[in-house]
């Protein structure tokens, strides 16, 4: 382990950054979390790893921190995640998501922590004009919530041209799914994520689904999204790291999804499929801004990482939200 840097993993209480702690622990990397637990839950976070309970924008915090635990690279999960909240609350997204990781990259750069992976998202690009997003398509934010992580994008460039740091910005497609052996999910109350809404209402939780437009140009009227499971996205956090590590002079910004699209329709279908269950299904107007599509173009990680998804299959990413989601109502004492 003497090469395995400590790993600080910021939002690590939260769903991504839950996985992400424990795919650094499968493959040995020491780990500690900062988060306040305003989205995230301390039960998500693995017995033995050390937490901190606090806003990244605390200095002195992170200060004490990088040097109590010896950090030698941060995984920046922490932030404000639902694109109609941002729209609505638009100077929340910009504190927490860009003036507060501002602050984060202030202490990583005292600190002399040579590595960041940064937690971005297919949201930078907006609507896209093309069938498969690449790493050069146009960003174009249509949201604060994609504005907010493309201006941390582009203060993470900043700081690494001035300054001895590297770092990965990972652009997220609809992220899905739960640890396959039920160990962290999706816990958030109020989840806007399709799969995770789906499974909701599968499981009793919720009386329907509604299906945001049927008009779109897609085979079979409703958007298509490229779903990735949150453990291969987890596992490409750590391959980023090692990478940033074996050569610190190289930055890296990738998109992270399948390369495969599902529409609406037939991720309604999959839960249906996997639960033996009919979902009601409420077909609503079209929401402002969703595109007809959203997919990635894979073709960079793949060659730049050793990156093999193992759980690249609808059905599978399905039946683990809906494995976590009957352990969720166990832990919170309604199974």
């Amino acid at each position: 382990m003497s090469d395995k840097c400590h790993v600080l993993v910021t939002g690590g209480a939260g769903y991504i950054g839950s996985h992400a702690v424990l795919a650094l622990r499968d493959t040995g990397w020491p780990v500690s979390v900062i988060d306040n637990l305003v989205t995230g839950f301390r039960f998500a976070v693995p017995d033995g790893v050390p937490f901190y309970e606090g806003d990244i924008a605390d200095g002195e915090l992170l200060a004490r921190i990088f040097t109590e635990q010896q950090i030698g690279a941060v995984m920046h999960f922490a932030g404000s995640v639902v694109v109609p909240e941002s729209v609505e609350e638009p100077l929340k997204y910009y504190d927490n998501n860009t003036a507060k990781s501002r602050a984060l990259i202030e202490a990583v750069v005292k600190a002399g922590v040579p590595h960041v992976i940064f937690s971005s998202t297919a949201a930078t690009y907006g609507i896209p004009d093309v069938a498969a997003v690449t790493e050069d398509t146009p960003r174009a934010p249509i949201n604060p919530y994609g504005w907010s992580k493309l201006m941390t994008e582009q203060m993470l460039a900043d700081t690494a041209a001035a300054h001895a740091m590297n770092y990965c910005a990972l652009r997220y497609f609809n992220v899905a799914g739960a640890d396959p052996q039920a160990r962290s999910g999706q816990s958030t109350a109020g989840a806007t994520h399709l799969i995770k809404v789906a499974v909701e209402a599968a499981t009793g939780q919720r009386e329907s689904v509604s299906v945001y437009g049927t008009d779109y140009d897609t085979p079979d009227g409703t958007g298509v999204r490229d779903y990735i499971h949150v453990s291969d996205l987890a596992a490409a956090h750590v391959l980023a790291l090692e990478a940033l590590i074996e050569q610190p002079e190289r930055s890296l910004t990738m998109n992270c999804g399948y390369g495969r699209g599902f529409s609406v329709l037939e991720v309604l279908d999959a839960v249906d499929r996997v639960t033996n269950r009919t979902i009601n299904r409420v077909m609503a107007p079209r929401r402002a801004g969703d595109p007809d599509s959203l997919i990635s173009d894979p073709s960079r990680i793949k060659a730049t990482l050793p990156w093999t998804p193992q759980h690249a299959d609808l059905d599978a990413i399905v039946a683990h939200a809906v494995a976590w989601e009957r352990k969720l109502a166990v832990i919170r004492g309604e199974g």
